[in-house]
């Protein structure tokens, strides 16, 4: 297939968010790639976009049916189309699982650091947010994380009625084996937790590791279980707005029907297209981004560690971010803010992702690799600047 991922098109001036936020800045922020998303994909709209009616869409069964056949082919989890629940996005789903599952007070747990819209999610729906702490170590002098169980299990109250799991993790990069996964289904066992399990990065893993969804784990465990996907990471059309859920216990699904009803709305007609396009035919395109997307990941993991003297960086199993320790470089202050000021280069604040995440900055290689070299000199040049 031979796609050119260091050759995108420019996104200056074309209403991006990633690219308009911070001005002049090197954007390696928000998850959003720059690369252009399959042309599957784009074919598909266009075909779309030229029939030029744009009512109310229903989702196509041959979607659902490609949903199913994934799971299947790539997980060996049975899963029934009255199962699969269409969304707008997935912060929505985090926020729909909040208000469908307990009482006002009642209380969500999560890991953290963790994607922001895990600690803003509860809140909004009159929830109590309980967070633990993910434990973060040294491998070599990179940056690993795992979890505590005990830790992990003293944080849970009376109150306590859903886990929100994220997996693989934003932003430490972990794709949890299934032993970890085991004793977390354990614990959500033990003490009756629903568990909501964003899984918006499963394609998106290296080194051959393969996803393990959580509901897939066990029968007992599916019944308690919300699992959040979505072609959006994995092609690049987050902003499209199609993702969707998949809940087995049909209790459950009628629950988290009922939170959405009058507040979330359908998924439009060409997120819709674009999704079929890219799950039966973004196959080539997605094996090429991988192998593009862990070059970047060892180019940036070998830079940091030779030429940002005083920083740690994880090595991410799964997603196309990179978790950044800067407490040891002698930066004054908010890391975000002196490579933003000092290098010209927007990353994402480790603070908004929750305790662990003060002195942390999260970084997108998800570009081109000139534009990752750029950034990474930039923000060499600011540290030995600040010397």
């Amino acid at each position: 297939m031979n796609c050119d991922f260091d050759h995108p098109p420019p996104r200056c001036g074309t209403d991006s968010l990633k690219w308009q936020r911070y001005g002049d800045a090197l954007p390696l922020w928000v998850a959003d790639m720059d690369f252009l998303s399959p042309e599957p994909v784009l074919a598909a709209l266009r075909e779309r976009v030229a029939h030029g009616v744009f009512g109310y869409g229903a989702p196509p069964e041959a979607l659902t049916e490609t949903i199913c056949a994934r799971m299947a082919e790539r997980y060996g989890w049975a899963v029934t189309p009255e199962q699969i629940i269409y969304l707008p996005g997935l912060v929505c789903g985090l926020n729909v699982a909040c208000r469908a599952i307990g009482e006002a007070g009642d209380a969500v747990l999560a890991q953290t650091p963790v994607y922001p819209p895990f600690l803003s999610a509860p809140l909004q729906q009159e929830r109590q947010l309980l967070v633990a702490e993910l434990d973060g170590e040294q491998r070599c002098g990179q940056l690993y994380y795992t979890f505590d169980d005990g830790a992990l299990a003293a944080t849970i109250t009376p109150r306590t009625r859903l886990f929100m799991l994220c997996h693989p993790h934003n932003p430490v990069g972990r794709a949890f084996d299934r032993a970890e996964l085991g004793r977390l289904a354990d614990i959500c066992e033990r003490y009756d937790l629903t568990v909501c399990s964003d899984e918006i990065h499963c394609d998106l893993l290296f080194d051959n590791r393969q996803h393990v969804p959580f509901a897939s784990l066990s029968p007992e465990i599916a019944r308690r279980c919300i699992t959040l996907m979505a072609p959006s990471k994995t092609f690049n059309i987050a902003g499209l707005g199609a993702s969707f859920a998949i809940i087995q216990n049909l209790e459950l699904r009628q629950r988290f029907k009922r939170a959405m009803r009058g507040i979330v709305p359908d998924v439009n007609i060409l997120a819709l297209h674009a999704a079929l396009a890219a799950y039966r035919h973004g196959g080539d395109w997605l094996r090429e981004l991988l192998d593009y997307l862990a070059a970047n990941r060892h180019f940036a993991a070998g830079y940091i560690a030779r030429h940002l003297p005083g920083t740690r960086a994880t090595v991410p199993e799964a997603t196309y971010l990179l978790w950044l320790d800067c407490r040891d470089a002698g930066i004054p202050g908010d890391p975000h803010r002196f490579f933003l000021d000092r290098a010209k280069v927007a990353l994402n604040d480790g603070a908004t992702f929750g305790r662990g995440g003060d002195g942390f900055v999260r970084l997108n290689f998800g570009c081109p690799r000139a534009t990752l070299a750029e950034g990474l000199g930039r923000m060499r040049a600011a540290l030995a600047g600040n010397t």
